[in-house]
């Protein structure tokens, strides 16, 4: 279903978008957070409470946020981010502004060109499969270079107690 054919005012396109993957990004997180506590009654509950899983929900928590609104330029990748951040608890002071700003660009990017860029990559590929794998692999190279790069740089900066936490 291409949201450019709904033929409604931009800003109400915009919005419904919006809601919509708000809806599901959040429902997604939630659903981490019940399978995180469900196995709070199982055999993994030792796993949940070591100190290298809490130094990665410690981490995740507070260098995760660009990571979650990030996903939202990804196909299939930012479901799993949501997934993670919720198993991963990350609180709601950092997941929040982090799936709305996601939320955002999904929707703009989503109400502008639609399934239009997707056809223009499945085009590419049908003339040039090896063309369209290459520039799919270097824009990924790309936005994991920028991604470490930013984590890097706030990792330099913070305090040598907040870095080892």
């Amino acid at each position: 279903m291409d949201p450019t054919t709904w033929g409604l005012p931009f800003p109400l396109l915009v919005g419904a978008l919006f809601v919509i993957v708000m809806a599901r990004a959040n429902g997604t997180y939630w659903l981490g957070r019940a399978a995180a506590a469900g196995t709070e009654r199982t055999r993994l509950r030792r796993l949940l409470h070591a100190p290298g899983y809490l130094r990665a929900v410690r981490w995740i928590d507070r260098w995760g946020a660009p990571a979650v609104s990030v996903s939202f330029l990804t196909v299939g990748f930012q479901t799993l981010m949501n997934l993670a951040a919720g198993v991963m608890r990350m609180s709601m002071r950092h997941y929040l502004p982090a799936v709305v700003a996601g939320s955002v660009i999904w929707a703009l990017i989503y109400g502008t060109i639609g399934f239009v860029g997707f056809t223009a990559v499945s085009a590419l590929y049908e003339r040039s499969p090896v063309l369209a794998i290459s520039l799919t692999v270097v824009a990924a190279g790309l936005l994991a270079w920028w991604i470490v790069s930013q984590v890097r740089a706030a990792h330099a900066a913070a305090p040598e107690d907040v870095a080892s936490a």
